[in-house]
């Protein structure tokens, strides 16, 4: 059962290839790797991805005529999927070898819909380390599955453990295939298009399986678009928007204790607080406003 890696492409070159690498030295090779190249402009990367593809037929490399954006190009991905399992990787993330190895086994559970494996973060050097805020995705972690080296989470429960704090990464996520048709990247949102699939899949009975084995590598920019968006306090609006949408689904669902972790959207909130000494030490008040209201809404 060949698993499909979809790649959208935008940035670093080295650690593009980097990232491609990793794939390929994959001690599973059952695979298609996917690069989508939203139109970065480097010369170098289709000259370069000609001579891998010819080298290996596992590798597709196709670049947009136009740059798409984040999410129109991972909505692009997406509808390129062909086989029955799928990941969505960063163009700067590292798969140890096992990585396809342990996505594949935790499919042949019965039932499994998306997979989150163990995952190391590492800095813009490739250096292992475990910032705030992923010490607190670890403890969320561990408060919904408990030391287990691999547990499932359904229904209303994986709802809110996701919802008081988003603790996947996106990245490192084996998704079913079947289920991203069914419930497709919503178009509204760039930074949080990953929880709102995850709770997609769950919302409609989903399963999601989580194992401790550590067998990817997400790296952590101090500067990334996600992080500039947090900054300028632009993530915490389309946040605001995502979590009452997901309140009122939930409402309607009767999953009580869901909305009332949506409208909480507690890590949220912590988060924008972190944020706030920076923008009013800067002056930049519109953000520090955003930031200010985000904390402290009801």
């Amino acid at each position: 059962m060949t698993i499909d890696i979809m790649l959208p492409y935008y940035g670093d070159v080295a650690l593009l290839n980097a990232a491609v690498e990793s794939v390929l030295r994959q001690d599973d090779p059952d695979l298609r790797l996917t690069v989508v190249d939203d139109g970065y402009p480097d010369p170098s990367v289709p000259g370069q991805f000609a001579r891998l593809t010819e080298q290996d037929p596992r590798v597709v490399y196709l670049r947009n005529e136009s740059n798409l954006g984040a999410n129109a190009n991972f909505r692009r991905c997406a509808s390129l999927v062909e086989h029955p399992i799928t990941v969505f990787m960063g163009a700067d993330d590292v798969m140890l070898p096992g990585y396809v190895r342990t996505v594949r086994e935790a499919f042949a559970a019965p039932g499994v819909d998306l997979v989150q494996p163990g995952v190391q973060v590492i800095d813009e050097r490739g250096s292992v380390y475990e910032p705030a805020g992923d010490k607190v995705k670890g403890w969320l972690r561990r408060r919904a599955v408990g030391e287990a080296t691999a547990a499932t989470l359904t229904g209303e429960a994986a709802a809110v453990s996701l919802l008081t704090g988003n603790w996947l990464y996106f990245p490192s996520v084996a998704w079913s295939s079947d289920r991203v048709r069914r419930h497709p990247f919503r178009a509204e949102y760039d930074v949080v298009q990953d929880l709102a699939l995850a709770l997609d899949i769950i919302a409609d009975g989903g399963t999601l399986l989580v194992t401790d084995a550590p067998c990817f590598q997400y790296r952590r920019h101090r500067r990334s678009d996600s992080s500039v968006r947090a900054a300028d306090g632009r993530r915490f609006t389309e946040e605001l928007a995502f979590f009452q949408d997901r309140a009122a689904a939930f409402r309607r669902r009767g999953w009580r204790r869901a909305e009332r972790a949506a409208r909480l959207h507690l890590t949220s909130r912590m988060h924008a607080a972190t944020l706030l000494p920076g923008a009013i030490a800067r002056r930049t008040w519109p953000a520090a406003m955003t930031l200010l209201g985000h904390t402290l809404r009801p």
